[in-house]
Order: C-alpha cells, then sequence, then structure tokens
C-alpha cells in the first residue's frame, strides 16, 4: 500500500493536484488546494481508494492526523471520500475529534453533503473510536492545533491586502511548514506570513 509521496507540484486545480514523482505525474485529491503552488517541493501522506467502476483515486494530506480523520470517516458506511474531503475542508483534525466527542452533530451536518442523519451516524460510529485514539495519546496530538478558522482570516485578510494568489500561497505554505503542528493564534500567523513576505520582496 503507498504511504506518502514526494516531489514537485507541476499543475494546481480545484481540489486535485498534480505531482511529478520520478517520471511519474501523480493526480492527488486534496481537501484545500490553495495551500498547494506550482514547484512546491512536497512531501503527502497518501490514500489509494479503489472504485470498481473509476478505477484507482489518490487522496493526499497536509499531515498525518488529517489522514487518520480521512480513514475514519470512510470507514463509516455509506460515506466515502468526497465526504471525507468535504469534512477536512470545513474542519481541522482537532475540531472533528472535539465534535465527535461532544456529540455536535449541528458542527458536522454543516459540512456540504452531510445532513443531520449522516451526522448523527458519523457520532455514533465513530465515538469510541475517537475515544480510544485520545486515551492512547494518538489523538491528543492533535488538542493544540491552530484551528482551520485562523488559516481563513489569514488568506482572507492576505487578499484584501492585495497580495497575490501565488504570494498568498507562498505565505501559507511557509507558515503550514513552521507552525502547522503548533497552537497560533491569528495575530501571530498574520504578522509571521507579513514578515515572511516583506523578506520576499
Amino acid at each position: 500500500m503507498l504511504a506518502f509521496i514526494q516531489g514537485k507540484v507541476v499543475s494546481v486545480d480545484q481540489q486535485i493536484v498534480v505531482v511529478q514523482a520520478g517520471g511519474l505525474g501523480i493526480s492527488v485529491a486534496v481537501a484545500r488546494s490553495e495551500f498547494f503552488a506550482q514547484g512546491q517541493e512536497v512531501t503527502l501522506p497518501i490514500y489509494m481508494h479503489w472504485n470498481q467502476e473509476q478505477g484507482p483515486s489518490v487522496f493526499g494530506f497536509q499531515t498525518e492526523a488529517e489522514k487518520m480523520v480521512f480513514l475514519l470517516i470512510i470507514s463509516c458506511s455509506g460515506m466515502g471520500p468526497k465526504i471525507g474531503l468535504a469534512l477536512l475542508s470545513a474542519l481541522s483534525p482537532a475540531d472533528f475529534f472535539t465534535a465527535i466527542q461532544e456529540g455536535n452533530e449541528k458542527a458536522l451536518s454543516s459540512v456540504s453533503g452531510i445532513g443531520p442523519k449522516k451526522a448523527e451516524q458519523m457520532v455514533v460510529q465513530l465515538r469510541q473510536k475517537v475515544s480510544k485514539l485520545i486515551e492512547s495519546g494518538v489523538g491528543s496530538q492533535m488538542q493544540g492545533a491552530t484551528k482551520l478558522e485562523e488559516w481563513k482570516n489569514v488568506t482572507q485578510v492576505l487578499q484584501s491586502l492585495n497580495y497575490s494568489r501565488p504570494e498568498v500561497d507562498a505565505a501559507l505554505n511557509y507558515l503550514r511548514k513552521e507552525y502547522g503542528g503548533s497552537a497560533c493564534t491569528f495575530d501571530e500567523l498574520l504578522r509571521a506570513s507579513l514578515s515572511f513576505l516583506a523578506k520576499r520582496v
């Protein structure tokens, strides 16, 4: 089974990133393509999903935590990769774990493609699994992670300051690499991104 892909981003289109690895160009479906830029060197945890009609599809993740959440979601009956990506585009791994633990069906059903029934089903099927992961210490690695909302806010502010899409992408890639595993406030992330962009001038 494939575990990760390492190479250069050749193109970015909506939720598909093409990564050149060796002599191959691999189409990788991702939750948030704005964190990728053409020419960027990446190492992504991946999961290959097989569909009887469409064949293999490769899904890529920013972190192992995202991959863990994705695998939990598709382990639920009737839920496939599209729902997994939709959830990851709306909720951070930490927020997802919290929603499952607290039975926050409203947070889950706010995601496109997930109604109240699917949200309830997800809580019922995953609450015990999530509790075990947290007890084992695996899930606790996510608890201090910066919430996705903070990253969205940084993106919006940089765009409002008239930074170009490549500049915003570069700043987000820098933030992910330097601060992706730590708990940072919006102010801290914004200052770091502005400092990074100032040095590029």
